[in-house]
């Protein structure tokens, strides 16, 4: 395989750690390179998460020479041929490279081999076949380059066979396009998505959710969210999910705000669903149950906000809710549904409030009150949520000695009143 261009240096391939998990394999004659994600996001200057990398040299021969430099490995995969060396508290997952034996949808039986074209067939799509030496040869067998630089997400051979092998793969065309993708997506791809996507409840929650919450953080998450739509893709996940405006309205406010994004927030956008819906997609998406609970309290707001209320209204709404990321999270929903032009510098005021919920604590409790005389019992509850009423109605400003006070008012009230 020829060398089809050379990446500069990165400051991950240089790295000290990067450097000694590379000598140690030489040390032992076995040849490596990058693989990959990271080779991919190098090339295209973006920021590298994993760093992956793939050997000729079987995984046993792979620990053997990282534990002769003093390098921790762990056998993560090691029947898979993956195993993961820790190198400065940095993990690096070095994989031997394989061929396919036998293919039995996702998992397949394979052999190992020291033919690199062989091992980057296996990979899903043309620009995560990447390869790159230590010193920046990148090599490309299927022409990943060009479908990088042409923001066009393909395939490596036959599309419909390759999500045969794995149905998730559908997902993760769309989740690709939606951060690689430009323009009109790959023809043969979207036959081979629309003719398989009947599969895709074959597939585990967690994967699915996995996917599409990737897919959800992309800028143009509402656009490909609503080609899958209409290539039939969503209604065989999530039927709830179609709500493409509001999403595209969220989407819109984050990026206002400049805020992250955040898959949560923006599936509870997309759901064009009640409750039960709701809790349907949760369960699909097998979400956890913080996860589960925020969509909900989205979805069904516990209380009604919106970034023009006043700051009264809306520190009364914190402290009902008691949380101020929801908080947030129900004001840039609201100014999502409103749908009319965002008044930016509102909710940006309004935002400010959840800053205030460390000061929303009621200044005295039950015990305060059984101090005061008050028998024990249901009396202590009803006179502290009255006690509780006041301070909220004086806009939660009156401390503790005002609110004992206020207390023995109501005390030396009853007790005239049973008098």
């Amino acid at each position: 395989m020829t060398v089809a261009a050379r990446l500069s240096p990165q400051p991950w391939m240089t790295a000290p750690e990067s450097r000694a998990v590379f000598a140690a394999l030489d040390a032992g004659g076995a040849d490596a390179r990058f693989v990959g994600g990271c080779v991919r996001d190098a090339w295209l200057g973006r920021p590298v998460k994993d760093i992956d990398i793939a050997t000729h040299a079987p995984p046993e021969r792979v620990m053997e020479l990282l534990e002769a430099a003093g390098i921790r490995v762990i056998p993560t995969g090691i029947t898979h041929g993956t195993v993961t060396a820790l190198c400065g508290g940095k993990p690096y997952e070095i994989t031997t490279l394989r061929r396919d034996v036998e293919n039995f949808g996702r998992h397949a039986r394979v052999e190992f081999t020291d033919d690199w074209v062989e091992d980057a067939a296996r990979r899903d799509l043309t620009m995560n076949a990447l390869s790159c030496t230590p010193d920046g040869a990148m090599f490309d067998p299927f022409g990943g380059l060009a479908d990088l630089a042409a923001g066009r997400v393909r395939f490596v051979g036959e599309a419909r066979r390759r999500i045969e092998e794995d149905v998730l793969r559908l997902l993760r065309f769309f989740r690709f396009h939606a951060h690689y993708g430009r323009g009109e997506p790959d023809a043969e791809a979207m036959a081979a998505c629309r003719e398989l996507a009947p599969r895709l409840p074959t597939l585990s929650g967690e994967r699915v959710r996995g996917e599409l919450f990737r897919l959800l953080t992309a800028p143009c998450a509402a656009a490909v969210w609503r080609l899958m739509m209409g290539q039939g893709i969503m209604v065989h996940l999530l039927p709830e999910a179609m709500d493409t405006g509001r999403l595209d309205r969220l989407i819109a406010v984050e990026r206002d705000l400049g805020v992250t994004p955040d898959p949560t927030r923006r599936l509870a956008a997309v759901l064009d669903s009640d409750r039960p819906g709701a809790l349907r997609a949760a369960e699909a998406l097998r979400l956890s149950n913080r996860e589960r609970d925020r969509m909900l309290a989205l979805v069904e707001p516990p209380v009604a906000l919106a970034p023009s209320d006043d700051r009264k209204t809306l520190r009364q709404g914190l402290y009902r809710i008691g949380d101020g990321e929801l908080f947030g999270d129900l004001l840039m929903m609201a100014a999502a549904i409103h749908g009319g032009p965002l008044d930016l510098m509102a909710l940006r005021r309004a935002l400010e409030v959840a800053g205030d919920l460390p000061d929303l604590r009621l200044p005295i409790a039950g015990r305060d009150l059984l101090d005061l005389g008050i028998p024990r019992g249901p009396a202590v509850g009803e006179m502290l949520k009255r006690v509780e009423g006041w301070w909220i109605a004086e806009d939660f400003r009156p401390g503790r000695d005002a609110c004992l006070e206020m207390a023995r008012g109501l005390r030396d009230q009853a007790s005239g009143r049973s008098a």
